[in-house]
């Protein structure tokens, strides 16, 4: 399930949970309108340069065990082709993004796949209020279930045998839930997190930097991994009810034909993540605990990831959580901690996308602090990965930053032009246009030009 824990698209202090709603694209805002919305052409993510060595062993421990840390018995996948449905009440953007995902999933991992109308599709999409899903899970923002086709029928066999994904022996029928009061973005972000996993693996690693298979909710869309873990995954030479002896025997020929770009090339180690550490980073930025508790989570992460000796996304990730706890009570502390971690996913290409996240905060001190060129310094790097990475909230946050920067410097024209720009990706990303509003005010109030005299 994609949990609530907060992602690193929610920047800066201040900004509400985004709702949907149906405003007119042509809102009024303060003497303008908001532009419509933007909306990503189909795009193809860049193919995984991971070794076949490595893509198996993460391919093994992404399919037999779930994200609780339950082992799985047998492998299990669809067997022929897959169907997929929408029904409840889905959000315009939706049909537009799941057909494009459906396409995606065709030509990239190879998967057997269309939508229908038939009540006896394969997969079931229902959307339905979020209070909906919290109601069952509390702390997810979606999920996937197997062997239902509604959330009402979810309610009631929630507990019996038949949802139970470690006594599935193959795939037929599953029903994934979206909220359809969320951001276009957010309801995208589910659709691909969810049929990932109804489709393969049900697990989520943190110490992978290049999956949505990862909890810290950095990618949004499935990528070029992703594409590859669920291409092997519908292998002719694999099948339902394999032991986990049985896939792994089968795994290196299958990645030396779908990916003979990585036969040479030798594994990069990798550590396990201890189940306490997930708990802790889940504690610390999810829902349902106090301040209190959120700290010691915080503490208890970051210590284990310097006693375990990383250096990867999941020791920046520590830092990265234990900034967003201090930023309420120690600004300056939580600067030093967001440093830290971009200094940590400085050194790998996969965390390009995690710097993006960072630079944001980064740029809001700099623009607090009155530096306009630090702070477009820091973002204007990133705002073409946002884009190739398809996360809206994330290029229109970095864009309305570089805008405000133009505007500390008085060049008006310039920050008009890229404010605007920035507006469209806003209304996908963020949603309804109070929500845009806010995420605007938020950003301006850091130019103190803007105070109130």
């Amino acid at each position: 399930m994609r949990r609530l824990v907060l992602p690193l698209v929610i920047l800066l202090a201040g900004c509400a949970p985004a709702t949907q709603n149906n405003t007119a694209s042509r809102a009024v805002f303060g003497e303008g309108i908001l532009p419509p919305m933007k909306t990503f052409a189909p795009q193809k993510q860049a193919q995984t340069t991971k070794s076949n060595t490595g893509l198996a062993r993460d391919f093994m421990e992404l399919s037999f065990r779930m994200e609780s840390g339950r082992a799985l018995p047998v492998f299990t996948r669809f067997e022929g082709p897959v169907t997929v449905r929408m029904t409840g009440n889905p959000p315009a953007t939706m049909k537009g993004d799941l057909n494009q995902l459906i396409t995606r999933l065709q030509t990239e991992a190879q998967i057997p796949i269309s939508v229908t109308t038939s009540a006896d599709a394969n997969i079931t999409i229902q959307a339905v209020p979020r209070s909906s899903i919290k109601k069952v899970l509390p702390q997810a923002a979606c999920f996937v279930a197997p062997n239902v086709g509604s959330i009402r029928e979810y309610r009631s066999a929630r507990r019996a045998p038949q949802t139970n994904w470690t006594l599935l022996q193959t795939r037929e029928r599953l029903a994934i839930f979206i909220p359809n009061d969320s951001s276009p973005q957010e309801v995208r972000d589910c659709l691909h997190e969810e049929l990932g996993q109804a489709l393969g693996p049900l697990n989520d690693l943190y110490r992978l930097p290049d999956s949505v298979f990862n909890d810290d909710n950095v990618h949004t869309v499935l990528t070029g991994f992703d594409m590859m873990i669920l291409r092997a995954t519908y292998a002719p030479e694999l099948r339902s009810g394999m032991s986990p002896q049985e896939v792994a025997t089968r795994l290196p020929a299958i990645f030396d034909r779908i990916n003979p770009a990585g036969r040479k090339q030798a594994a990069a180690p990798a550590s396990p993540t201890p189940q306490v550490w997930n708990q802790s980073i889940q504690t610390a930025l999810g829902p349902g605990a106090d301040y209190a508790r959120r700290q010691v989570a915080s503490d208890t992460a970051l210590r284990i990831a310097v006693n375990e000796g990383w250096t990867d996304n999941r020791r920046a990730f520590a830092h990265y959580a234990r900034a967003r706890l201090l930023q309420a009570s120690d600004s300056e502390a939580a600067r030093r901690q967001y440093e830290i971690a971009d200094r940590f996913y400085a050194r790998s290409p996969q965390t390009r996308l995690h710097r993006a996240y960072v630079a944001t905060q980064l740029a809001a001190y700099e623009l607090a602090d009155g530096d306009p060129v630090a702070a477009r310094s820091l973002v204007e790097p990133h705002i073409s990965i946002a884009a190739q990475s398809q996360n809206a909230s994330l290029l229109a946050t970095l864009q309305l930053l570089r805008a405000e920067s133009f505007a500390m410097e008085g060049r008006a024209d310039e920050a008009r032009a890229v404010r605007l720009d920035s507006l469209g990706w806003a209304r996908y990303g963020f949603g309804a246009d109070w929500v845009v509003r806010a995420k605007l005010r938020e950003i301006s109030a850091l130019n103190r030009q803007n105070a109130p005299a």
